[in-house]
């Protein structure tokens, strides 16, 4: 349970600068390689994290600057994946297409995954650290099978592995482990079986909090005319919700600003720590504070004041940098705003 009110953190991703990769993409291709952009990617995410502690955010992350996409980034070290044969697949129930590594053999670690990204983290921040994973059930939905022919299978193996760095991520200081689960918000009634369940093995053992990023994705065209098929009451939520709601995790996320998501759903999640996005990653329009406290006291009808984390619907990583930062101080004073008035 949170002890400051309205504890305020993003989601996960953040844009790279220009001068790390192409800008203004989900999956972009690095400026530079070798040495030249393992300190590249350093310093992106020492930019970041400036640009949070600027924002007055309580809850600091990497940006996500090392990875070229938030599922590829943990696959890369992953022996029994195929990279240089990629095929064309259908995501997220073939929302959208995008090129994607076979599963060829057993599942393994080749090694840690992302120590050197999060001691970096804990190194220069004194306020807290989140630090990102794909979850079980996204990985599956994120690469080509060729090799376990069952999907729950493929998905309890990834969540060993994703448990294996967990834990790790926790010795080297981080604070919160979140699993990002759009997945959930697709195939709703594998979600609330075996997904849930995955996200379990994924977490265990861990005495760090934890947390599940669920959203309807990010701002890009795929997503978005997606989102206008949904109706004026978008109810994915309602399915996997009352799942997490008796699961372990600490920590779940949901869209809320500028989405169709019945506020009333939040109450699903009673006993949980509810992180409500109160910014949204589809629109490069500014959120006023008094827009944020507003979307806060919406969600306060339904989750305690202790509970409620302000955050990003989603990663803000396609959207342009001077955006981008401008949301994240918006998200800061929204909240300050919002302290003084439910203090």
């Amino acid at each position: 349970m949170t002890t400051k009110l309205f504890n305020t953190a993003i989601a996960g991703s953040l844009p790279k600068p220009a001068w790390l990769s192409e800008t203004n993409k989900l999956w972009p291709q690095w400026k530079a390689e070798g040495n030249e952009l393992i300190q590249a990617k350093a310093d992106a995410t020492l930019l970041w994290i400036k640009a949070q502690e600027d924002a007055g955010l309580d809850v600091i992350g990497d940006g996500e600057q090392s990875r070229q996409h938030f599922v590829h980034g943990f696959l890369e070290q992953v022996d029994g994946i195929d990279f240089a044969h990629k095929v064309k697949m259908g995501i997220r129930n073939n929302r959208y297409d995008a090129m994607v590594p076979q599963v060829v053999s057993t599942l393994k670690l080749k090694g840690r995954v992302h120590a050197t990204e999060a001691k970096l983290l804990r190194a220069h921040t004194a306020r807290k650290i989140k630090f990102t994973l794909p979850g079980p059930m996204t990985i599956v939905d994120t690469v080509s099978d060729q090799f376990y022919g069952d999907k729950i299978a493929m998905a309890m193996a990834f969540a060993e592995l994703l448990n294996q760095e967990a834990l790790a991520l926790q010795a080297d200081g981080v604070d919160i482990i979140q699993f990002d689960e759009p997945a959930f918000n697709v195939y709703m009634k594998e979600a609330a079986d075996w997904g849930v369940r995955a996200l379990e093995v994924a977490a265990r053992g861990l005495t760090c909090t934890t947390a599940v990023h669920i959203c309807y994705g990010y701002g890009i065209k795929a997503n978005d005319d997606w989102k206008k098929t949904l109706g004026d009451q978008w109810r994915q939520y309602e399915e996997v919700l009352p799942a997490l709601a008796t699961s372990s995790i600490d920590q779940v996320s949901l869209e809320c600003y500028q989405s169709h998501v019945p506020p009333h759903l939040m109450a699903l999640l009673a006993g949980k720590d509810v992180m409500v996005g109160v910014i949204d990653v589809a629109s490069d329009v500014i959120e006023t504070p008094e827009q944020i406290l507003e979307t806060i006291g919406r969600a306060l009808e339904y989750v305690p004041k202790n509970r409620l984390i302000p955050c990003t619907n989603c990663g803000l990583a396609p959207m342009s940098r001077e955006i981008a930062i401008q949301k994240l101080n918006a998200l800061g004073l929204g909240a300050a705003l919002a302290r003084e008035r439910y203090a």
